[in-house]
């Protein structure tokens, strides 16, 4: 056998990767396994996306390499978007780079400013994959609670006290991912503020914003952002695209530039079709996000009434394509799913699995037909 890597020893396989294997085992054992664990989009995306995919695979260049840095009309579209949605303005030229995902992004990132040894600040409860990702650059990860009582705001006088010399990054996520809590344009104010005091790259991750969110925000809205702010979106949960990979990044053109000599040597530029139908879903407007959230609002009111017959608590403010749910204080969440699943054939996801502030918590998807959430309330 040949060695694997050391820095294979820093990660797992990701969480749902392991778990769906024994979800898919009970299916296949003729378990009706609902699964509410998992965010990604049942729903379609808009009939002129398809189109706009189909007609490109008849054009003479849609089988070739594309450019790294996307198609000029697809910075565009991502630049509209940010200036009707966020009033933020940016360079298509400079500063946006289109991404197979955000998840990428969050790789690329890591790779063009870490260093071994760098120390990064991550969210516990936070998306599993920024730690990951540090790991397995060799950086050291700082995790930073996040607390209800709180807000699920960092607590700025806690990370003053912390020796914040050798933090390069911060990893932020508003709308926050896996609870749902929206940032005030003032918390983007102060995370900017604490990224200038101490020379720290800030990061947010905003994937979230369009869904259930009637204030949505942008970290580059506060004025001087990009000097040390840079913000990853995507269009797979606004657009129903999940599955397409395609997300974008933002920032000042010397980050951005730093980035791409990353990327540029990982890929070979997203596929011409996807990037014709990407271009499609950024002109959509208010009517396709009414259509949207309207869907989502009424799988919401179930899935709380669910929780109300399961005994779990819930913030009926949250945003985002989730609902984050509090148990009983006897309660284990790991414990809790496994007897939701082996009892009720029910799969949602523990809020371990976003780091220790997660115990307590489970989290629900929305990303799942009303016929469903009603059989769900009904078996319990």
């Amino acid at each position: 056998m040949i060695t694997t890597a050391n820095r294979l020893k820093t990660v797992e396989e990701y969480y749902f990767s392991r778990k769906l294997k024994e979800v898919n085992q009970l299916l296949s054992e003729g378990k009706p396994i609902i699964n509410m664990g998992i965010g990604s989009p049942d729903l379609k995306p808009h009939a002129s996306v398809i189109e706009a995919i189909q007609v490109a695979l008849l054009e003479p260049n849609a089988h070739m390499y594309q450019s790294y840095q996307g198609l000029p009309d697809l910075r565009k579209g991502f630049c509209d978007y940010y200036a009707n949605n966020f009033n933020v303005s940016i360079d298509s030229t400079s500063e946006i780079l289109p991404l197979m995902g955000s998840k990428e992004g969050i790789m690329h990132i890591a790779m063009a400013f870490l260093n071994e040894g760098d120390a990064v600040l991550v969210p516990n409860p936070g998306y599993p994959t920024y730690q990951s990702v540090c790991n397995l650059v060799g950086a050291k990860t700082l995790l930073y609670d996040l607390k209800e009582e709180n807000l699920w705001y960092p607590d700025f006088d806690a990370l003053e006290k912390q020796d914040l010399s050798h933090v390069k990054l911060m990893w932020v996520c508003y709308p926050h991912m896996p609870t749902g809590a929206q940032a005030s344009l003032e918390l983007f104010e102060k995370l900017i503020a604490f990224g200038k005091k101490h020379h720290i790259l800030i990061v947010n991750d905003n994937p979230y914003s369009a869904i259930l969110n009637d204030n949505p925000l942008s970290i580059l809205q506060v004025e001087g952002a990009k000097d040390i702010a840079i913000e990853l979106n995507s269009l797979s949960k606004t657009y129903n695209m999940a599955g397409w990979r395609v997300g974008m990044v933002i920032g000042n053109a010397i980050n951005i530039a730093s980035i791409l000599k990353v990327k540029s040597n990982m890929d070979s530029g997203m596929f011409f079709g996807i990037q014709k139908g990407a271009i499609e879903a950024l002109k959509l407007g208010k009517d396709w996000f009414d259509s949207l959230n309207s869907e989502y609002r009424n799988r919401r009111e179930l899935i709380f009434l669910l929780c109300d017959k399961l005994g779990v608590a819930v913030n009926r403010n949250q945003v985002g394509m989730f609902v984050w749910a509090k148990l009983p204080n006897e309660y284990s969440s790991e414990i809790f799913i496994d007897q939701l699943l082996y009892e009720k054939s029910l799969f949602v996801t523990p809020g371990t699995i976003f780091g220790s502030q997660g115990e307590g918590y489970i989290r629900f998807s929305l990303c799942v037909t009303e016929e469903k959430i009603k059989e769900a309330i009904h078996r319990i």
